[in-house]
């Protein structure tokens, strides 16, 4: 069986361009294996008509800029070669100019089409790129498009990391330039929405620091939920980032939120994310995510366990004292949670025992005391709360989805802080879905070939 295919390029007067042959092809009908196009006739079919198209598009915007702006004279091709664009199906090289003599310059040589070709790398294989890498490592990125799309031999870890860098930056930059948006703001259609509509949940992780190999350092990342919108993601590297009195005013923006939302934050309680929580919403209603409660009471217990084959009945009275703060924490009694967790904390400092993991009992116990100490204006009536079917902990999961599962704490990967906060931008984008929201305002173009492709969907 012989395959032809063949393109046709026509202009708006209806004229004929070019008619070529893009694909010809013997296929057998007696082997599976055989049956379709394989991925290197796709991929060649993909290359064959990028090439003629954008050389069709190009020569189009080149004839009506053919001739020397100041003196009217034909220019002189150069040849192709000057501009090589990069596309998600090959790299297309684009005839260069040689300079008018009524225009010197340094340069003998220019190129019409950089007034249309402002960029040289197409903004779906940017898109591509960034989703891919935010969602996946660079190399693996560059492999996946590789075997996929004949983006050519150019694709590798390296540049890929560039260009999503060079998003994140302007998507930065963006956040800047934009006019401050107060939790106060925003569309307003009369509807406020009720206290608990909003919950945002904030936490911290550490990644390894490639520059001091000894040291870890802080990434925060949160998560906001509101009733009828879609969840929204953010994070950031707290000393390379200047923007966090906007950073979340921006994310309850972009889930178009009406009226003065009130806030509630739960925050897992450590020193850093709390500060950042009262620059963020210096009006929210803070709540400690009861997850980072229990494991700390867990911590204790399972010290506790291990005491009991040394001090059975002390560790007995241990456990049952820890049994009762829990209780206290859970109903909200932040006050009398405090004072026992100090007793118990003095206690443990002065019990005589040969259990040897004693000292690491002793600082678990003291840091409990503290905990509670520093977050008791924090610490809700979570039996209420439950009881009502309003959230007390989610935070952790915001850290396994955001952190762990990209930058690979299990797998020691190494960072600096301005790749981790870069890298924190675009995948926070991904995992909610806006990422193309934002290319699609960079390039309003792509979101009429979303419109055009969902058209000829529906035709056919």
């Amino acid at each position: 069986m012989r395959i032809e295919i063949q393109l046709r390029i026509v202009g708006d007067d209806d004229s004929v361009i070019s008619t070529d042959e893009v694909l010809y092809l013997d296929k057998s009908d007696d082997r599976v294996e055989a049956i379709g196009l394989s991925f290197g006739d796709a991929k060649g079919v993909l290359a064959a008509i990028q090439e003629r198209v954008v050389t069709a598009q190009a020569a189009s915007f080149l004839a009506r800029h053919r001739c020397c702006n100041g003196c009217g004279r034909a220019l002189l091709s150069k040849g192709a070669g000057r501009i090589q664009f990069r596309t998600a199906f090959g790299i297309i090289p684009l005839n260069s100019f040689h300079r008018c003599r009524c225009q010197p310059s340094a340069s003998k040589t220019f190129s019409p089409l950089s007034e249309l070709f402002t960029e040289h790398i197409a903004p779906e294989l940017l898109y591509l790129e960034t989703r891919w890498a935010s969602l996946v490592s660079f190399g693996l990125t560059a492999q996946l498009l590789k075997e996929v799309l004949p983006v050519g031999s150019t694709a590798n870890a390296c540049t890929i990391r560039r260009h999503l860098h060079k998003i994140a930056v302007r998507h930065e930059a963006d956040l800047a330039s934009e006019q401050p948006v107060g939790l106060e703001s925003g569309p307003d259609n009369g509807q406020p929405l009720p206290q608990e509509t909003v919950i945002v949940g904030i936490d911290g992780g550490y990644l390894r620091n490639w520059y001091d190999k000894k040291r870890n350092f802080e990434v925060i990342v949160g998560k906001s939920l509101a009733a009828g919108r879609n969840d929204r993601y953010f994070g950031l590297v707290s000393s390379q980032d200047d923007l966090s009195d906007r950073r979340l005013a921006a994310v309850l923006h972009s889930q178009d939120l009406p009226g003065s939302p009130a806030v509630t934050m739960l925050t897992d309680g450590g020193d850093s994310v709390r500060a950042l929580a009262g620059v963020m919403a210096p009006g929210a209603v803070p709540i400690l995510d009861w997850f980072h409660i229990a494991m700390r009471l867990t911590g204790l217990g399972n010290y506790t366990k291990g005491l009991a084959h040394h001090n059975p009945i002390e560790a007995t009275a241990l456990e049952s004292r820890l049994e009762r703060i829990q209780w206290r924490l859970w109903h909200g009694d932040a006050g009398e949670a405090l004072t026992r967790a100090e007793q118990l904390a003095a206690d443990v400092a002065a019990l005589d025992s040969r259990y040897p993991k004693l000292k690491r009992l002793i600082k678990a116990a003291a840091d409990l005391a503290t905990y509670i100490a520093n977050n008791a204006a924090a610490i809700a009536d979570y039996s209420e709360r439950w009881l009502n079917g309003e959230r007390i902990s989610f935070v952790e999961s915001t850290v396994n989805r955001v952190v762990s599962r990209r930058f690979a704490k299990k797998q020691q990967m190494q960072w600096s802080k301005q790749g981790a906060h870069l890298l924190l931008q675009t995948r926070t984008k991904a995992l909610d879905g806006t990422l193309r929201d934002l290319f699609t305002r960079w390039y309003p173009a792509m979101a009429a070939n979303d419109n055009q492709v969902a058209a000829l969907a529906m035709a056919a």
